[in-house]
């Protein structure tokens, strides 16, 4: 076999691995859920809470066309590989940025959920893919026909489109799967003086009179993560706000839950046993509007909204 064919299947198949590592790391991003990466655009002040799920398919979108393009050896040279390293390239940046705004701290989201990655450790992967894809550069072009513009055209909006189809947007969340029992007493008193206090911690500030929006979460529960790590960029965008955490699950596992979730300026005391069941029921995350010891609200993690939080605190309306 000649050494010019054996460099060009290599070229080939280096390009169909960087393609599907585009779209891995798209999937892994969209599902099972996109929210820990919308809130990325809200957390660097690109985009706001509603106009993050829309930015957040887009990129996601656009990786699966990189991806595609990849995969296909389409124009390799002239366009995909240019495009595919400046978009590495930009991702880098950002990481680095946050290195120094934050540190090497946390999952940098590369892979959502499924693969837990430090920033520095995607800057490294991405050096690795940018090198892979000057050594394609250097030995294959790929291939293009005559209408070139015409394919980019109709593939790249068919491809960006497609994550707000496979996960679509939904603004009008509600919470038909919690109890919708409002405007009763919620028994603090339990937490204040508990019955075994190896198992329930005295909160850290008074929750039973004013307003509180008290987060009942479990270690170890993801979707409980997902609304931490709401929680989080709330508070950031919002520090008056009145957070609390009340926490279950094996205390072992609270600093990873406080490194993972970035929540750890966020007040919180363990609770476990019957009292958590009493005060939060077996659907978690549950989350409260407290007014004087008084549930006004329940919501879902996918429900919770700055915004609304900031109006009811301002006016009392909680719809």
């Amino acid at each position: 076999m000649k050494v010019g064919l054996i460099k060009k299947i290599i070229a080939i198949l280096i390009s169909i691995g960087l393609g599907l590592v585009f779209i891995y790391s798209g999937y892994t991003k969209l599902l099972p859920v996109i929210e820990t990466f919308e809130f990325t655009f809200v957390d660097i002040g690109v985009a706001n809470w509603y106009s993050a799920p829309v930015m957040a398919r887009l990129l996601i979108g656009l990786e699966f066309f990189i991806g595609l393009l990849l995969i296909l050896n389409y124009n390799l040279k002239k366009f995909t590989l240019p495009f595919t390293i400046g978009i590495l390239l930009f991702f880098i940046i950002y990481l680095s940025v946050q290195i120094g705004i934050n540190g090497n701290n946390g999952n940098c989201g590369c892979f959502g959920e499924h693969h837990r990655m430090s920033p520095l450790q995607a800057i490294v992967k991405n050096i690795i893919m940018i090198a892979g894809a000057l050594i394609v550069y250097f030995i294959y072009g790929g291939w293009k026909f005559k209408f070139n513009k015409l394919f980019l055209s109709f593939v790249g909006v068919t491809i960006m489109l497609l994550p707000f189809f496979i996960n679509p947007i939904d603004y009008s969340y509600t919470s038909n799967n919690m109890d919708e029992k409002v405007n009763y007493p919620l028994p603090l008193d339990l937490l204040y003086h508990p019955e075994d206090t190896a198992k329930v911690e005295v909160p850290k500030k008074e929750l039973r009179s004013g307003k509180h929006v008290i987060a009942f979460l479990s270690l170890t529960c993801q979707h409980c993560r997902i609304a931490a790590k709401k929680f989080r960029l709330i508070k950031k965008k919002s520090p008056t706000l009145s957070v609390y955490f009340i926490l279950n699950g094996d205390k072992e596992n609270l600093p990873e839950f406080l490194e993972d979730t970035g929540t750890q300026d966020i007040p919180s005391s363990m609770c476990l046993g019957k009292t958590f069941i009493q005060l939060a029921s077996a659907h978690l995350p549950q989350i409260y509007y407290i007014d004087n010891g008084i549930v006004i609200k329940k919501v879902d993690y996918f429900e919770l909204n700055q915004y609304r939080i900031e109006e009811w605190v301002k006016t009392g309306k909680a719809d």
